[in-house]
């Protein structure tokens, strides 16, 4: 018999196989972990693998913050083939000759970097009216989607052989990569669709620190909670601010404490020992307390 969930704190970053849903994986992971409460940071559809940051017990209170952030991928794009999904989970709409060699591919890619605007995919886990879009187009109705402005950082042609291109996006949250994918075949002449995504990289973290499924499975109990990365590690790109014990005990009861910090805004605030207590709010010579960690955890 399995003992008792336990609360479990800390950020596991996981390198989701292709095959199941992030749902899935990180199910598979809070068994592994034993944890009682756990979320992840933006899902990858089944078909794609590559980072996917999971948070257990006090992190999950931070991880909109690791949701909003920069994320990177490569991409494989198969040329000549569109489907109905942008990807090989999709039915073939069209089939076309690929005329464009590797230089023409190159060249049309910088007109995609930068502030461009696309519609998401009926295909997407995005919500209308309370339930995903993909709902939608399985039963077959179409609904009316704005288009969303996302950043594309970066767009490099990595691999390339005709119909088959890799590209490395670094992108905003929020991107659709199928959807480029297409853009990208639509300026080529011929379509496209996405035939393989891999998450390489989502704000800070990249995908040569995550561990499989399988490594974690292997793994003893105190092995796999060693695999995890402390809740603070997803605000590390806050403003540090240290506390003494009396303003660090006030904070921690939810009460603003005067403090002469150097920044305005969200802040990263420590207490004795260097504990993570949460983040306060930085404004006119105190800390307002705006999201904290549970007293006693970690």
């Amino acid at each position: 018999m399995k003992p008792a969930r336990q609360a479990v704190d800390g950020v596991l970053l996981l390198n989701k196989p292709v095959g199941i849903t992030s749902n899935a994986a990180l199910q598979k992971a809070k068994w592994l972990l034993n944890a009682k409460k756990a979320g992840h940071t933006g899902t990858l559809d089944p078909f794609a693998d590559g980072l996917l940051p999971l948070c257990f017990g006090e992190a999950t209170k931070f991880s909109a913050y690791l949701l909003d952030a920069d994320k990177r991928y490569r991409a494989v794009l198969q040329l000549g083939v569109t489907t109905t999904t942008g990807d090989p989970e999709g039915e073939v709409l069209k089939t076309r000759e690929v005329t464009a060699n590797c230089a023409d591919i190159g060249a049309a890619l910088p007109g995609f970097v930068g502030e461009i605007e696309q519609i998401p995919p009926m295909h997407s886990a995005l919500k209308h009216q309370g339930r995903p879009l993909y709902e939608y187009a399985r039963a077959g109705v179409e609904i009316a989607r704005a288009p969303r402005r996302v950043h594309i950082r970066s767009l490099d042609l990595v691999d390339c052989a005709p119909p088959r291109a890799v590209i490395d996006v670094q992108c905003s949250a929020g991107t659709y990569v199928r959807t480029l994918a297409e853009a990208i075949g639509s300026a080529l002449g011929c379509g496209a669709h996405l035939r393989g995504l891999t998450r390489t990289a989502s704000g800070g973290f990249s995908l040569e620190q995550a561990h499989t499924l399988d490594e974690i499975e292997a793994a003893d109990a105190g092995a796999r909670q060693a695999l995890l990365l402390p809740a603070d590690c997803l605000v590390a790109h806050l403003p540090r601010v240290q506390l003494d014990d009396a303003p660090a005990a006030s904070l921690r009861q939810g009460r603003s404490v005067p403090h002469a910090a150097d920044h305005r805004g969200l802040v990263r605030v420590y207490g004795g020992a260097g504990a993570f207590i949460g983040l306060a709010e930085a404004d006119a010579g105190q800390l307002v307390p705006r999201r904290l960690i549970a007293t006693g955890q970690a």
